[in-house]
């Protein structure tokens, strides 16, 4: 059970739920099945000189390389460092984060400056998503974060962020820079997992595409 379990969690490039997991095995050897996935859990936590680890992201169980090895890592894809997300796009990310769903306008109103380009490039990332429109004035598209920020991050869940009282308390600012401090010590320098690309690329341009007809149509609403 350990060894279908682990290499389950080997070639999924997603996180697997932990029912999907225990479900591969009949219903009388649940009991076993839960015990064997917490033996490679615990096997994966401890460094013990593994280049890899077990962790629970974005509601599910995956098996990741460990932090410290991101040296090698861009050695290996010959990556100079230069994907990490701007001071801008963090910032907006941790308000997004923090009060979605949330809207261009709203967001613009907390930074004092337009959000588009941010935005366009949290979508291509596929940290945030378009989740609906606000029924105001305009209709506006709301946007929250996706699974993918999730798992960037270590998050299990959004609940798994800090309150914001914390940061405030912590760092003496504002709700959005509070938001910021905690996401700017995170890392989006991990190698993205394999996957069918043509679909992901398909709506990344859908939603770009959308956002960009949006606000052309706020423009000529709102000479």
């Amino acid at each position: 059970m350990e060894a279908a379990i682990e290499a389950v969690l080997f070639v999924s490039s997603e996180p697997v739920p932990r029912a999907r997991l225990l479900g591969l095995f009949d219903e009388e050897d649940q009991e076993a099945a839960a015990e064997a996935l917490e033996a490679v859990l615990s096997r994966y936590r401890e460094p013990d000189g593994r280049g890899v680890m077990a962790e629970e992201v974005a509601g599910g169980v995956r098996i990741a390389t460990r932090p410290e090895m991101v040296t090698w890592l861009r050695r290996f894809f010959d990556v100079s460092g230069g994907t990490k997300l701007s001071m801008a796009a963090l910032e907006t990310l941790a308000i997004i984060a923090y009060r979605q769903p949330i809207t261009g306008p709203e967001i613009q109103e907390l930074r004092s400056v337009s959000p588009a380009g941010v935005i366009k490039t949290l979508l291509e990332r596929r940290l945030v998503r378009i989740t609906g429109r606000k029924e105001v004035v305009g209709k506006p598209f709301l946007y929250g974060t996706t699974k993918e920020f999730l798992v960037h991050f270590g998050l299990n869940s959004l609940r798994d962020l800090p309150p914001l009282e914390e940061f405030e308390e912590t760092f003496g600012t504002g709700t959005g820079d509070a938001a910021q401090a905690q996401l700017s010590q995170a890392t989006l320098d991990s190698v993205a997992p394999p996957g069918d690309r043509e679909d992901r690329e398909e709506r990344i341009l859908r939603e770009a595409a959308a956002l960009e007809e949006a606000q052309a149509g706020e423009g000529e609403e709102n000479p």
